[in-house]
């Protein structure tokens, strides 16, 4: 069932009403700001046209043949000022000054200036023109001068043109209410746009505030590094968003943030598991270090798919109690086993003895006892190693109770100390497990029920084969067996189905080597381990151990 978030929303409008004030403000400033600047900008180039337009003027006067003529006789102040005051009007300027080398006035607006000289150096001595802003007797003015050259081309004098300052401010104020246009423009779609923005990040943040958001991710940093489960969040294309440190613990993944599982983590069904091709709840799966149980659930907020979390438990320590209380629950059936064959054969014995045949009773415990010993010493024959023929006897013992021949094949044959040992007692234990429980799971073959166990310690290997009478492998499960979790018979008690031939298959492919099985009537499991053994027990050895009861079929 996917998971699905419900956020509550508080402060409704809040995070978007700030966002859009903030907004306003920049833009109100920004605009402000470009106003101001632009105005400044187009006071200059104003000042730049009019200054041009006050060098057109003084250029044209300085052209006029009749100024040139009358200063280059060095006078003529009638004429002089006549043709400069008819080119002032007609060109609206406030000034038209024509001035000879020594600096004195041969026209002005002002008659009684005329024949003054001026304050300022005559600037068109280089012959070039200049232009500038002037303050002088009209006031503040664009000032454009020109060098008055006579007919012949001699520098005679100097035309100073200027424009009043208030023309020029007046088409200063006549453009910035345009532009003044343009930027409240600017800022009302800035404004819209900021609106929109602010309830997109809305939308975006679940109606959380601010504040929530900082609260959230510091309640998840302190929730995922707290709890002792792995978790693993995916986003909808696969990429890991989130990973805790036990996950990263339990699953090796290191540095795991924004890659996909096929970048960390080889083919198999921790893969499988983790990323939801494979079925199910309560995955179990077996690594190297762990046995894990997997859950994934995908999650969805207000109909949108966010991705997916998987939770990663470590049953490890859980596994092994579990299994060592299985085991101890088989100890006591095989000493139940034990104590009722012994109480059958006490019960014949105390017959014959109460009817008086001494000697028939004296030949029936010789025998029984004989026939005990006589199975321990058949298995001592050909195994060395005390452990292993305890499991063996044990399990035969089991086996026996529950109409099962368990036969040690005649070229068997292994040392007192074996290499592999632990290794064998958890293989061994587990496929005679396997083989008890499926030879008496079904009906009866004509030969009755039977499991062989073969254990052959050549020069280069060791051999293990378990071959039982029961229904054998469906087919085409051969390839599947292995694979944590496969069973073909449900839990038994606190015993975890699924999981002793996949660590038979982890164990035998861990130390170099192989492990096959028949399909058919009739299940055979051969295990090779190349010698000499020079790598150290697995830990996963310790929570699935041999025991003495029945076993987990796949």
């Amino acid at each position: 069932m996917p998971i699905r978030i419900r956020i509550g929303r508080g402060g409704k409008g809040r995070l978007s009403a700030r966002i859009l004030a903030n907004m306003l403000v920049i833009l109100t400033l920004t605009g402000a700001i470009g106003f101001v600047l632009f105005a400044f900008a187009q006071r200059a180039e104003i000042d730049r046209a009019y200054e041009q337009r006050a060098l057109d003027i003084a250029q044209t006067t300085a052209a006029d043949p009749q100024i040139r003529q009358a200063m280059a006789h060095g006078g003529g102040h009638g004429i002089v000022q006549t043709v400069a005051e008819r080119i002032r009007k007609a060109s609206g300027a406030s000034y038209v000054v024509v001035i000879d080398l020594h600096g004195i006035r041969h026209s002005h607006p002002d008659p009684a200036l005329i024949g003054e000289g001026v304050g300022d150096p005559i600037v068109v001595l280089d012959g070039r023109t200049h232009v500038g802003t002037d303050q002088g007797a009209t006031g503040r003015s664009a000032n454009g001068k020109a060098p008055l050259k006579g007919p012949t081309g001699t520098l005679v004098g100097e035309v100073s043109a200027g424009i009043p300052e208030h023309d020029v401010l007046g088409e200063l104020w006549r453009e910035l209410p345009t532009f003044g246009l343009y930027a409240a423009i600017a800022v009302a779609l800035g404004s819209a746009a900021a609106f929109l923005l602010a309830r997109r990040l809305k939308r975006s943040t679940f109606g959380l505030e601010l504040e929530e958001i900082a609260g959230l991710l510091q309640d998840r940093e302190a929730m995922l590094h707290g709890i002792r489960e792995g978790v693993i969040a995916f986003a909808p294309d696969g990429r890991i968003t989130v990973v805790n440190d036990e996950a990263r613990d339990l699953l090796g993944l290191g540095t795991a943030l924004g890659n996909r599982l096929e970048e960390l983590l080889p083919e198999g069904r921790l893969r499988r598991a983790l990323d939801g091709s494979l079925p199910g709840t309560d995955i179990s799966v077996l690594t190297d270090d762990h046995c894990l149980v997997v859950n994934r659930m995908p999650v969805t907020l207000q109909g949108r798919e966010l991705g997916a979390v998987v939770t990663v438990r470590d049953r490890t320590e859980l596994i092994g109690l579990l299994r060592e209380l299985d085991s101890v629950r088989g100890l006591t059936d095989a000493l139940r086993a034990q104590q009722h064959e012994f109480t059958n054969r006490m019960h014949t014995v105390a017959g014959l003895l109460d009817i008086g045949d001494h000697d028939a009773a004296f030949e029936y415990a010789v025998e029984s006892a004989g026939a005990d010993q006589a199975l321990t010493e058949s298995v001592r024959e050909r195994i060395g190693n005390t452990l292993l023929v305890g499991l063996i006897v044990a399990k035969t013992t089991v086996a026996a109770e529950r109409g099962v021949r368990v036969v040690l094949s005649d070229d068997s044959a292994l040392g007192e100390d074996p290499p592999h040992l632990r290794r064998l007692l958890t293989i061994v234990g587990n496929l005679l497990d396997n083989a008890i429980d499926a030879a008496a799971g079904g009906p009866p073959p004509a030969g009755g029920r039977e499991v062989e166990l073969s254990l052959v310690e050549a020069v280069d290997q060791l051999l293990v084969r378990v071959a039982d009478s029961g229904p054998g492998i469906p087919p085409g499960a051969a390839g599947s067996i292995f694979e944590d979790g496969w069973s073909t018979r449900p839990d038994r008690g606190t015993a975890r189905r699924g999981l002793g031939l996949a660590l038979v298959h982890r164990l035998a492919q861990r130390h170099g080597g192989t492990i096959a099985v028949s399909e058919g009537p009739g299940a055979v499991f051969t295990v090779v381990l190349p010698l000499p053994d020079a790598t150290p027990v697995p830990r996963d050895a310790q929570f699935t151990s041999a025991s003495p009861t029945g076993g987990d079929r796949g």
